[in-house]
């Protein structure tokens, strides 16, 4: 009917029938609530989530560990080995008639070659072939020194007569010379007329290591 006033909708209260339901005390609390509550808009609701998300990430994300310093570069001096290289061992001069070799002073070698040392060993050479010669001057030699003795006497012959003991002669300053023999000699010469003259050698041998 157009003359009957329509009255509110379903579900809305007015405002003084709701405020009349309100005790005094409820509402004295409910105006101190709206105060100091600040409404949350919608941006404001998606930044605030927002946020929270990143800092679950945070305390979720592992420590970052700070970077290794870069290994310095080694020197050369540095990257060199703790015990020095050992230095290549030197081959012995060779001896000849009188000659001195290292360590051996000269009153000593004088004395050598004027038969004043006391012989300690003969070995008589003459008449044997060279290769029987040439093996039993190296035992003769070693077997010397490592009996201690210093002074010994190898008969060689002069060569007058027999053609081997020329070869003797010659070849014997040249064993003594070789490896082995040489590490063991300190010094050689003709002995002296009483001990055989040229066809006979005094050897100084090395004091056993």
């Amino acid at each position: 009917m157009a003359g009957k006033r329509k009255g509110p909708p379903n579900g809305t209260r007015k405002a003084g029938s709701a405020a009349s339901d309100i005790s005094g005390e409820d509402r004295h609390l409910w105006d101190h609530v709206r105060r100091q509550a600040d409404p949350l808009l919608g941006r404001d609701r998606l930044r605030s989530k927002v946020d929270d998300l990143r800092e679950e990430a945070a305390r979720q994300a592992p420590v970052p560990q700070p970077a290794k310093p870069a290994p310095k570069a080694i020197s050369a001096r540095q990257a060199r080995p703790a015990t020095k290289p050992v230095a290549p061992r030197r081959e012995p001069s060779p001896l000849q008639h009188g000659s001195r070799g290292d360590g051996l002073d000269r009153r000593k070698a004088e004395r050598l070659k004027r038969g004043k040392l006391p012989i300690e060993a003969t070995l008589d050479l003459h008449g044997l072939r060279q290769a029987e010669a040439h093996r039993r001057l190296g035992q003769f030699l070693a077997q010397c020194q490592d009996a201690g003795k210093r002074c010994v006497v190898v008969v060689t012959g002069k060569g007058l007569h027999k053609e081997e003991g020329g070869v003797l002669r010659t070849a014997v300053p040249r064993w003594l010379n070789e490896p082995g023999n040489r590490e063991r000699v300190l010094s050689f010469d003709y002995t002296q007329p009483r001990h055989g003259g040229t066809g006979a050698l005094y050897i100084l041998l090395r004091r056993r290591r």
